[in-house]
């Protein structure tokens, strides 16, 4: 299989996604796209979920490894930044990378240097290897979120009443909505903050 065809057959799956959202990304549709014959997409990509794997791995190749800070901590906050602007960069981005798990170069590239930021921290292997895989799943709910939430807002101050749920009431305008940035940072803020209380153990 060729790795340059498998490129073009992912841009051209972004593209189809930037465009009209992930429902409507197919082998046909970019066979459509590129010009050629269905069977020539399916050798290789295999199936749809081989497509989803490879538009993962193209939007991960996104993500540059160039230039980051040296110290562990602003180097871990600063490919987490990175990574959430490369799934914001596309449509439906989190919808397409959330639930593969891709052994490809591009993905395994961004894990390996967030692995090593966190080791960076004198944590544990098992402490880098958790928390590396908890900032990908906070990455990957709120850049999920943040993409649905136009067609998602006020459903939940609707159903939310004081009576019946007295605690969401009283949190509602910071569970619904709010700062996506800050919430990212937020996020980060616990787990990294976690991990090194565990590394100063």
């Amino acid at each position: 299989m060729s790795s340059q065809r498998q490129h073009e057959i992912a841009q051209a799956a972004l593209e189809l996604l930037d465009e009209k959202g992930a429902d409507a990304v197919s082998l046909r549709a970019v066979a459509d796209r590129l010009g050629v014959r269905l069977n020539t997409v399916s050798w290789h990509v295999g199936s749809k979920a081989g497509l989803r794997t490879l538009m993962a791995d193209a939007i991960a190749g996104e993500v540059s490894l160039t230039r980051l800070p040296k110290a562990w901590e602003p180097r871990v906050r600063e490919l987490a930044r990175r990574y959430r602007a490369a799934l914001l960069r596309h449509r439906d981005g989190a919808a397409v990378v959330g639930g593969t798990f891709v052994a490809k170069p591009n993905t395994l590239g961004v894990a390996d240097v967030l692995v090593a930021a966190l080791l960076d921290s004198g944590c544990g292997e098992a402490d880098a290897a958790w928390t590396a895989w908890a900032i990908v799943y906070l990455t990957l709910g709120l850049v999920a979120e943040e993409q649905n939430e136009p067609d998602a807002r006020g459903e939940l101050a609707g159903a939310v009443t004081a009576g019946a749920y007295p605690a969401l009431a009283r949190t509602l305008t910071h569970v619904d909505g709010g700062n996506f940035v800050e919430r990212h940072r937020f996020g980060l803020d616990l787990l990294l903050d976690g991990l090194r209380a565990r590394a100063e153990r």
